[in-house]
């Protein structure tokens, strides 16, 4: 079956392979195949293919654990920094902003829209310059600015964070509200309510802009 080339950076076998390796170079600690597999949402067979050439190729190193493999980039790599570079720009902000939320209290839900999103889904276009990310819930502003300031130190491009309440998110006939569902959302599986559970409520929409 042939592969398509990931719009986000078609210079990229695909967008698994994008996905993969901007979870290895934001990994601390190295990802076995399975990891991978959960965090990208791909088969296993078809993880490991593409973790088999990019170790072929030398861009990655493979180091035995137990029984199982773990993987990391290969930083005596003469291209480790572009490959970083490409990785974290095509692909990283769908992991660093998921990260970045995680700390904020209050999310019920988040997502990318816009440009960024629309590529990821295969839309031929232009390079994105921005990340659009939608949160549903009751935050802290102050706490959103923060973690869009930490998202944009690590993928080095402006990060725009819109935020509704639950209410103002189910209410269809928003203009706004209309235009994001109608478009490719990218879901961040963040949940952060926990103690901090969120309540459906009403309320003008509020936004934390860079």
């Amino acid at each position: 079956m042939k592969v398509a080339p990931s719009a986000l950076f078609p210079l990229l076998r695909s967008d698994t392979q994008g996905q993969i390796l901007a979870a290895l170079v934001l990994s601390e600690r190295g990802e076995t195949a399975s990891d991978l597999a959960h965090h990208v949402g791909v088969s296993l067979p078809t993880v490991t293919r593409e973790l088999g050439r990019l170790v072929d190729a030398e861009l990655l190193m493979s180091e035995p654990v137990g029984r199982r493999s773990v993987y990391r980039p290969n930083a005596e790599h003469p291209l480790a920094e572009a490959m970083r570079e490409i990785a974290l720009f095509a692909h990283g902000p769908q992991p660093v902003i998921t990260r970045e939320l995680a700390d904020v209290p209050g999310v019920a839900e988040a997502m990318i829209f816009g440009s960024w999103a629309a590529r990821r889904r295969g839309e031929p276009g232009p390079p994105p310059r921005d990340i659009d990310v939608l949160v549903v819930g009751r935050p802290d502003p102050d706490d959103l600015y923060d973690a869009a300031e930490r998202a944009e130190r690590v993928l080095r491009r402006e990060v725009n964070v819109t935020s509704l309440t639950p209410a103002q998110w189910a209410h269809v006939d928003d203009p706004f509200v209309a235009t994001v569902r109608g478009r490719p959302l990218v879901d961040l599986q963040v949940d952060t309510r926990g103690e901090h559970d969120v309540a459906a409520g009403s309320g003008d929409r509020g936004e934390a802009h860079h």
